[in-house]
């Protein structure tokens, strides 16, 4: 993302060059080794990443306002414009701001306003299965963050989350700690304690900054085009299974959504309708849709029972299955390049699931 979309640097909190995968059981498989030496993981808070973007689009000619969008009127007529109805809080002040509520006529609506969409609603997009994702950014002590300063870690297991993972990710100058979950929403301040008790020697004498929770969409919506009103990143439901990966998804699909709306519209000389931009839709599918039905159904494989998540975590030993994590977070593609280890990993993931589908779990190990 960062040489896609000329991000600078300075915004990476962190290069994570090690990922430790962490089993029910405490079993920690270490992978990074197959990185290059210029390859890594950036962590950034979402909080600089925005700021960036939106001081840059400014910088190139968008018109920003800082408001809360309230809903739009939809065009009755070939031709007639959207009615956006927002308060504009530009020129409020005060904690107790209320803002000032206007309209804005507008050709083209791409709904970027998240898994809770007010454009989705409007134009009739259809609901999707979510996530509730929840985390704590924490600052621990001097020596613990050490560790922390080029590694991410991935705890599985049914006391941390029933069918995702948790985590421990760090961040410019303390840690995030989370969890996340579709099946038991309610559960989640259990799962949360989960993963601080798994974690507890390693985030030990942290104090809580800011706790975070957002839903995760778990699927596309019905619906993604109607009319000349599109959707893209959460709004759209463009979050990966498995690792639950949105933030290049979301300003990927902006961009090519955007594209198409220029090159469509010939640099608005000429109207668009839906045919446009589905255009856009049918490039996404193309380009990203074995992606997210291959990382669907690993989710399913392995973070289904505690014993296929010990096999997953065996897994990731391997070379090869290093090699094909890292390519999809890196440069979001899931398929190996060579089928004579796609066929090994396949028999390697058989007999595991096996062996540890029909044997005792092992002793629960103790962090160091």
């Amino acid at each position: 993302m960062l040489a896609e979309f000329d991000l600078p640097k300075e915004i990476v909190d962190r290069e994570v060059k090690k990922m430790t995968m962490i089993s029910p059981t405490n079993k920690e498989v270490q992978i990074g080794q197959t990185l290059k030496d210029h390859e890594y993981i950036g962590m950034v808070r979402r909080e600089v990443l925005d700021d960036f973007l939106r001081k840059r689009a400014s910088e190139n000619g968008a018109h920003l306002i800082n408001g809360l969008f309230l809903g739009m009127q939809l065009p009755q007529k070939k031709g007639e414009s959207y009615v956006l109805t927002y308060n504009d809080y530009n020129s409020a002040e005060g904690a107790s701001r209320t803002g000032e509520k206007k309209t804005l006529e507008v050709d083209a609506v791409i709904g970027a306003d998240g898994a809770n969409s007010r454009v989705a609603k409007d134009i009739g997009a259809g609901d999707y299965e979510y996530a509730i994702a929840f985390q704590e950014r924490m600052r621990i002590p001097d020596d613990k963050m050490e560790y922390y300063k080029d590694r991410a870690e991935m705890y599985v297991g049914e006391d941390v989350s029933p069918d995702f993972y948790a985590w421990v990710f760090p961040k410019c100058d303390h840690v995030a700690v989370g969890t996340g979950t579709v099946i038991d929403k309610k559960g989640i301040q259990k799962y949360q304690q989960g993963i601080r008790n798994r974690a507890a020697p390693r985030i030990a004498g942290g104090e809580v900054l800011r706790v975070e929770a957002h839903p995760i969409p778990e699927h596309p919506r019905p619906w993604r085009v109607k009319d000349r009103a599109a959707l893209i990143g959460d709004a759209a439901g463009y979050v990966t299974k498995c690792s639950g990966e949105g933030i290049y998804f979301a300003a990927k699909s902006g961009r090519m959504c955007a594209e198409r709306i220029v090159t469509n519209s010939e640099k608005g000389s000429r109207m668009i309708d839906e045919y446009d931009l589905k255009e856009y839709i049918r490039e996404w599918d193309a380009k990203y849709g074995t992606t997210y039905l291959v990382l669907d159904l690993l989710q399913k494989v392995f973070y289904t029972t505690d014993a296929q998540r010990e096999s997953f975590v065996e897994l990731c030993e391997e070379e090869y299955v290093q090699t094909v994590t890292f390519d999809s977070y890196l440069y979001k593609t899931v398929q190996g390049n060579n089928p004579v280890g796609d066929l090994k990993l396949g028999w390697k993931t058989l007999t595991s699931l096996w062996k540890n589908n029909n044997k005792k779990p092992d002793a629960m190990r103790t962090l160091v």
